[in-house]
């Protein structure tokens, strides 16, 4: 797995080599990306199921001023934090071991709000449509933020009230929804 494109390209990043944790491939990576429009101009960046990092690090590397990175994994925070530090500009991240019905509350305290938001927890445990209403609730998000949301095939996420279904790609065995907050 690697950073695709943007200032950080071509990196190689580390992953965990565990079942709990199953990293975006750079297929479907690229293909998110080229949806969002490739590049950025600025934004804060979530992703609440960090994993490897790879999502927020391709954000940061396209543009995006800053990515929080979330998880609850002890291994994968290092992991995360490793990958972080490939990019040799760690000001750019914010990493946090937490669940992420805790990071949010967290995050409402600190009065952030995100522009870009990855929702990709592990498929046992869809989380999607609570975790967006949850932003919504708690102030969370900028005007317009944009949220993706992958999970496998078999998962329905259903309306989300105010959220906009924007696209929606199949991709093998995974399926990227692409909302905007209204």
């Amino acid at each position: 797995m690697r950073i695709i494109s943007g200032k950080y390209a071509k990196r190689n990043l580390f992953t965990l080599k565990d079942r709990r944790t199953r990293p975006t491939s750079d297929k479907v990576k690229e293909s998110l990306f080229n949806s969002l429009g490739q590049f950025f101009d600025g934004g804060q960046v979530l992703d609440l199921y960090g994993g490897s990092g790879a999502l927020g690090i391709e954000a940061v590397s396209r543009g995006c001023d800053h990515a929080t990175l979330v998880d609850i994994n002890y291994a994968a925070v290092n992991i995360i934090k490793k990958n972080v530090g490939l990019t040799k500009e760690t000001d750019h991240f914010s990493v946090y071991k937490m669940s992420s019905n805790v990071a949010l509350d967290f995050f409402e305290k600190k009065h952030m709000k995100f522009d870009l938001v990855f929702l990709d927890p592990p498929y046992a445990k869809q989380r999607i449509a609570s975790d967006m209403k949850k932003m919504f609730e708690k102030y969370l998000l900028n005007s317009g933020a944009i949220i993706v949301a992958e999970t496998d095939d078999d998962t329905t996420i259903g309306d989300v009230e105010h959220y906009k279904l924007l696209k929606k790609h199949h991709l093998g065995k995974t399926i990227v929804r692409i909302y905007r907050k209204e």
